[in-house]
């Protein structure tokens, strides 16, 4: 497994950078073993903590990641990969049915490329401003932009690599119907499950 260190506004010793290598590959080889890299940035939080964030590559379009802020460098890795390893121990079996059924399809199952904006937030009305002059022209402000590869999945698997990733939301491929869907965590702390498929055929009957 490649391991990737970047250092952000900090100098990251032989020492941190040998504990950061020997812990992911003792977690890569406890619990999965077939990871492809992690890359890990450190930096400083404050005047007084560290923040780290892994993302470990464990196959195509699949990242476990996490994010720790702490009092020092060594306690806000730990506590990082601690919580890479939690994740991995929870969908491990997964995980190794995913690669297994993958090596049986020969080439791999194309997804679709879609654009996603990033656009920047509202500015909030301080009081002294026109409300017309808050609200702008109704178009929001684009910051960037990229683009991101949609793949064919089951429900339980988009939820699997959403948690995985830490993010709140995954759009992707329903493999039974083909169609776009969506699974995001709800505030009540279930997944909601948006299917536009569905409501087509209700709508039909």
């Amino acid at each position: 497994m490649e391991l990737i260190v970047h250092g952000k506004h900090l100098d990251v010793g032989d020492a941190l950078r040998t504990h950061m290598k020997d812990k992911m590959e003792d977690i890569n080889e406890k619990y999965f073993n077939r990871a492809i890299d992690s890359t890990i940035t450190i930096g400083p939080e404050g005047s007084s903590q560290y923040k780290v964030h892994i993302s470990m590559r464990v196959g195509k379009d699949i990242l476990v990641q996490s994010t720790v802020i702490a009092g020092d460098p060594y306690g806000s890795f730990d506590q990082a990969a601690e919580k890479v390893a939690k994740q991995l121990r929870r969908y491990k079996k997964r995980l190794r049915d995913h690669h297994e059924r993958l090596e049986e399809i020969p080439g791999e199952t194309p997804g679709f490329l879609i654009k996603e904006n990033v656009i920047a937030p509202e500015k909030q009305d301080d009081g002294d401003e026109k409300e017309e002059e808050v609200l702008g022209d109704g178009e929001p402000v684009i910051v960037a932009e990229m683009t991101r590869n949609i793949q064919k999945m089951t429900v339980s698997e988009a939820v699997m690599r959403m948690d995985l990733a830490g993010e709140s939301a995954m759009l992707f491929r329903n493999t039974k119907t083909d169609g776009l869907n969506m699974v995001y965590k709800r505030s009540d702390g279930n997944i909601g499950w948006v299917d536009p498929e569905s409501s087509k055929a209700h709508a039909a009957e």
